[in-house]
């Protein structure tokens, strides 16, 4: 404890109680010293707790309360001497009959002063005991505050009121139901994880109100004051108060930090602050590591700290039901079902036959979860069963990872029928899983600083596993018709679930992730009964998990050779079939957000091609004469009741062979009807549809207009006002200076199709925008999201020939941020370069777009050129980055 300066000093030497202020504030400094210099946290927050009771007992002579008969509380987490800089001092005034005039003005005086003296943040009630008993009877917040109600000063007589209150309005079971559906609702207000990205380290699970939580609860039956009174009587070991305590003050530290860097009561480590907070606990940067290491490091010991948490209050208050609340409801009879010598069910829930079991026959620790696997009737496990396992699981070693048994029970959980996610979630939070694989065990709690990954890597890890569980669910079959047939038909499901939890294990360690995954999963298999070709289809899964998403992302996958190659590395319908369900899972599990149709329909797209491709024979060579000539064909039946084979000939004349090769014969036939309709009018046409062939949620637009140089520029400028983002854009050059542009948007809003009058809004702008070619319409200014600010992207421009096309392509790499596209069009546009396609990927906070471009004679640029035009284009990406950073 520290010697704070002495508040008397103040107040008598200037006679002013505002003296108050300054005291606070020195002794705010004092505090920050001592904190600097290696005191712990908690004396810090109780040296500040009783800081504050000087004050306000001071104020309360003040005000010439002391013979009053009142009383004067602590509530809430002043009350559980828990203050921190900027916390809200609540306090409750209490007395035992009507408050009396004489009273009513002694306390406007006390309640005035506290207001005058400035910094406190006073939270006041002022009730009778008859108040509390009804208020307290009505609404669970006031009688939790009760519970922790501490007497700073006044009567005496009080002190005991504030808890009798409670026992009088609610029981045990009343109380811990209401405080259980309280919890879960918190819960959802946070997807029920402790893994956000910016975790409300208060309210979030496994933050400070879960341990808030054990306490409330076990004060109102036990009547102690402290958590620690709770090891006396057995409702908590020493080893578990130490845990909690430990995660405790971790986590009063943040706050302390959040405090001091906001100057506000804030809870929420946002991405504002975790680089500053991560420094603060003495995170550094390290060589060969990402400048984002530090920020990582943190956050992994915040999540496992949460996990930790929230895991220890599911413990403890199970334990507190199943021993305390249902042994007391009327006609409670235990129910008691064998399972076997270790195992019994008791209510619903697995325990064990007796204490010895895990330490006697260590099986039973994998054994708990089989059975949990293939019997869904089963509630969960009992509180003193989950004690005995935590502990048995740190006993896990190479000894018992090596046993045959162990083994066998190992991949018959994997290869259970039932709740598979749920059992490995279990598995993990009691440390089962994290100590049979080692490398599963270092990537608990581990986060990628980014707005891609929304979930740590475990918890990304085991949400595949449960979306590639639900392909097999028809209620999940309408959202994913074609990957839930494929999934289904797989002969060895096993095979995809391993390859899921081996997919993303090596991040975090340096190198390529996938690489190292691969060679952890081969030995894995081979050491649990996988031939050596099962093993090496594991193997190939965790190496070639990114390679579906990005050729289907970032490829043009309506060219016949990008797909050729791609099924020629899949060498045959197994491989492929094993590489898309896990892909599409995976996807799903990494951003739900990210997952829409139009992202679902390039995978489909690809899948469906690539099939073909296999099936036909991988040695047999594209025919693009032949390809071309079904294409024109399937369209002129689409086209032959409205026109004649002549005019569209005539059309279809002006277009060369790449726009047969690679657009739809469904699609030429939309815009041949359109272009024939059109006639000869010099009106840029805008055409819109929705992309239902593929994906709902995307737009196609159609421009048939006279080329011009700025096109693509003017075009992507106006969309991004519209709010519309592109997705896919491909511009063809007819002979006769027409350009036919096909854009894929995805809206904003969604409105785009169904509101007439936006729709309109968005075409008269097109139209007005490309009748002026001489006129660029310029960049909207735009707010840049908060998050984004906090990113600091690498920008990269590479810049290559591709020989069949004679275009070159330019890939960048940079921080998304509002109107980059329309930026990106008008560099090109400066640089006399034509845009012939572009595919479009945003990746969380990061921005990966190809460009396929030529010069305007159509040739494409030389490497002095095409160096000159990178060098350009990085510095202008740079300069735009460093404008969104100035932001912040």
């Amino acid at each position: 404890m520290i010697n704070t300066l002495p508040l008397l000093d103040y107040a008598q030497s200037s006679h002013d109680i505002k003296a108050i202020n300054q005291w606070r504030t020195d002794v705010e400094n004092q505090l920050q010293e001592s904190f600097e210099q290696g005191l712990s946290i908690r004396e810090i927050i109780l040296t500040r707790s009783n800081m504050i009771d000087e004050a306000l007992i001071f104020l309360w002579k003040h005000a010439e309360l002391e013979n009053s008969n009142l009383g004067l509380f602590a509530v809430g987490g002043y009350g559980r001497r828990e203050m921190l800089p900027y916390s809200d001092v609540d306090i409750m005034i209490l007395a035992e009959e009507e408050i009396t005039a004489d009273q009513e003005k002694l306390i406007s005086t006390f309640i005035s002063s506290l207001w005058d003296v400035g910094n406190f943040k006073p939270g006041i009630s002022v009730r009778t005991i008859a108040d509390c008993v009804a208020q307290a009877a009505a609404d669970l917040t006031v009688a939790t505050a009760l519970i922790e109600a501490r007497l700073i000063t006044g009567n005496q007589q009080l002190i005991k009121w504030p808890r009798r209150i409670v026992s009088q309005t609610w029981t045990d079971k009343t109380f811990y139901d209401a405080k259980m559906l309280e919890q879960e609702k918190r819960y959802a207000q946070h997807n029920h994880t402790e893994s956000n990205l910016e975790p409300d380290i208060k309210n979030a699970p496994g933050g400070i109100r879960d341990i808030n939580q054990i306490g409330w609860i076990a004060k109102r039956h036990f009547r102690v004051n402290r958590i620690y009174d709770l090891v006396h009587l057995g409702f908590i070991s020493e080893f578990e108060l130490g845990v909690l305590e430990e995660a405790e003050s971790f986590l009063w530290e943040i706050r302390h930090h959040l405090h001091r860097l906001t100057k506000r009561d804030e809870n929420r480590l946002l991405f504002d602050y975790q680089r500053d907070i991560a420094a603060l606990f003495g995170y550094q940067r390290e060589e060969n590591k990402s400048p984002n290491y530090p920020i990582e490091q943190f956050m992994k010991r915040y999540y496992r700290n949460a996990q930790q948490v929230s895991t220890l209050n599911e413990m403890l208050l199970s334990y507190f039901n199943e021993s305390v609340i249902a042994p007391r409801l009327p006609n409670y009879e235990r129910k008691i079902e064998e399972i076997n010598e270790n195992f019994k069910l008791v209510d619903g829930k697995l325990a064990v036959q007796h204490h010895k079991i895990f330490s006697e026959n260590p099986s039973a620790i994998l054994e708990i979860f089989y059975i949990l696997a293939n019997r869904p009737e089963i509630e969960g496990i009992r509180a003193r069963t989950l004690r005995l396992l935590t502990l048995a699981a740190k006993r896990i070693d190479q000894d018992f990872r090596n046993n045959p048994a162990h083994q066998a029970l190992f991949m018959a959980i994997i290869r259970s029928p039932y709740r598979l996610y749920d059992t490995l979630v279990a598995m993990k939070r009691y440390g089962v899983l994290g100590n049979y694989i080692p490398a599963f065990g270092q990537i608990i709690g581990l986060m990628q600083y980014d707005l891609f990954h929304i979930y740590t890597v475990d918890a990304h890890t085991l949400l595949l596993i449960r979306n590639l569980n639900r392909f097999k669910e028809p209620e999940f079959a309408k959202d994913f018709p074609v990957v839930s047939s494929v999934f289904q038909r797989l002969a060895r499901r096993d095979i995809v679930y391993l390859a899921a939890i081996f997919h993303d294990i090596a991040k975090g360690r340096g190198g390529d992730h996938s690489e190292l995954g691969a060679s952890d999963a081969i030995k894995f298999c081979l050491t649990h009964g996988f031939t050596e070709r099962e093993a090496n289809m594991v193997a190939w899964l965790v190496k070639s998990h990114l390679l579906m998403s990005v050729t289907s992302q970032k490829k043009d996958i309506s060219d016949p050779d990008v797909v050729k190659c791609f099924a020629e590395t899949m060498g045959d319908m197994e491989h492929l079939d094993y590489l898309y369900a896990l892909t599409v899972a995976d996807i799903n599990a990494t951003n739900p957000k990210l997952w829409n149709t139009w992202r679902a329909s390039l995978m489909r797209q690809l899948y469906t091609q690539a099939r073909d491709v296999i099936r036909s024979g991988l040695d047999r060579p594209v025919d693009y004469q032949m390809l071309i000539e079904d294409t024109k064909f399937a369209a002129s039946e689409l086209l032959v009741e409205d026109f004649a084979l002549n005019q569209v000939e005539q059309v279809w004349q002006e277009l060369g062979d790449e726009y047969f090769i690679k657009e739809s014969a469904d699609e030429i036939a939309w815009h041949t009807r359109a272009i024939l309709q059109h006639g000869d009018n010099p009106e840029p046409l805008v055409l819109m549809r929705a992309h239902r062939k593929f994906a709902q949620d995307a737009v196609q637009i159609f421009i048939y207009t006279q080329d011009q140089p700025n096109l693509f520029a003017t075009t992507v400028a106006v969309l991004d006002r519209m709010n519309l983002d592109v997705q896919d854009a491909r511009i063809i050059t007819a002979v006769k200076a027409f350009s036919l542009d096909t854009y894929v948007v995805l809206d904003r809003f969604g409105t785009l199709l169904t509101d007439p009058e936006r729709e309109h809004t968005v075409k008269e702008a097109l139209v007005k925008a490309l009748n002026q070619a001489d006129k660029y319409p310029g960049l909207m200014q735009r707010r840049i999201p908060r998050q984004l600010r906090h990113f600091d992207i690498e920008n990269t421009v590479t810049v290559t020939l591709n020989e069949a096309l004679q275009q070159n392509m330019v890939e960048i790499a940079t921080l998304d941020h509002p109107g980059l596209l329309a930026k990106v069009g008008g560099l090109f546009m400066m640089q006399g370069l034509d845009i012939h396609s572009a595919k479009i990927a945003t990746l969380g906070e990061r921005a990966e777009d190809i460009f396929f471009v030529t010069k305007k004679d159509g040739k494409p640029m030389n490497f002095a050129e095409a160096k000159t035009f990178a060098e350009q284009l990085k510095s202008a990406l740079d300069e735009a980055s460093s404008q969104v950073c100035s932001h912040h």
